[in-house]
């Protein structure tokens, strides 16, 4: 059902991301979980594409991530995130080191760590990594939704994700606002021509900052007495 209704707002192709620790990340069984992508994509509705790929947890520096099947899509990007419980002090070279191994680490949801920056997200940047922001972050409230929306503004988010659980979070509501904020051409880059990059390996283009006449909050308030 989650797949019918992606699909009928324009998603094509679902990565697949079970959450996965590091520091277990030598023991978990692929096989078993490309069987049950493969039954899925049976089940999947016509013009549905699947792609492989884990949530990696850090929970341990140094663990090695180069393992066939980790990546998304088979391609040298993995998708990592830290523990909500507070960045740990050597964040950017956990990064710089998952980059050095060949690797293209793709930051989840960077809005949701406690004692994260916008400065700290360039720092990211700046060796390699991609920053993958949680769409439905930017439509909340609260710093961490605050923090979201200064990403978007400053230029410093590369794709969006609609971080789905099995329940009705999608992107069709996040493209709709960045269209009504004049934000139409920043929807298409974040969630459809950077994510295919990511699993095409190739470079990320730039997201402009999106500038607005009035404040992003003012219009998402306006867009949700419409409803």
């Amino acid at each position: 059902r989650v797949l019918e209704r992606l699909l009928s707002e324009g998603v094509h192709e679902v990565a697949c991301t079970p959450h996965l620790n590091a520091s277990r990340a030598l023991d978990v069984v692929i096989e078993e979980y490309a069987a049950l992508r493969t039954e899925l994509q049976r089940l999947a509705p016509e013009g549905m594409r699947l792609a492989a790929g884990f949530e990696i947890m850090l929970d341990r520096p140094g663990c090695p991530l180069n393992r066939p099947g980790l990546t998304l899509g088979g391609s040298r990007a993995v998708l990592v995130e830290f523990p909500r419980s507070g960045l740990p002090a050597e964040s950017t070279a956990e990064l710089l080191r998952i980059r050095a191994s060949g690797l293209v680490p793709v930051i989840a949801h960077p809005e949701r760590y406690r004692g994260v920056s916008l400065a700290l997200v360039r720092e990211w940047r700046e060796v390699g990594v991609v920053i993958q922001g949680d769409a439905l972050m930017l439509l909340s409230s609260g710093e961490m939704a605050q923090l979201a929306r200064a990403m978007l503004e400053g230029g410093v988010y590369d794709i969006l994700a609609s971080d789905n659980h099995g329940d009705r979070r999608s992107l069709a509501t996040v493209r709709l606002w960045l269209k009504e904020l004049g934000g139409e051409a920043h929807g298409a880059l974040l969630t459809e021509e950077n994510p295919r990059r990511v699993l095409a390996d190739e470079a990320m283009l730039p997201v402009p900052p999106l500038r607005r006449e009035r404040s992003m909050w003012q219009r998402l308030k306006e867009m949700l007495r419409g409803r």
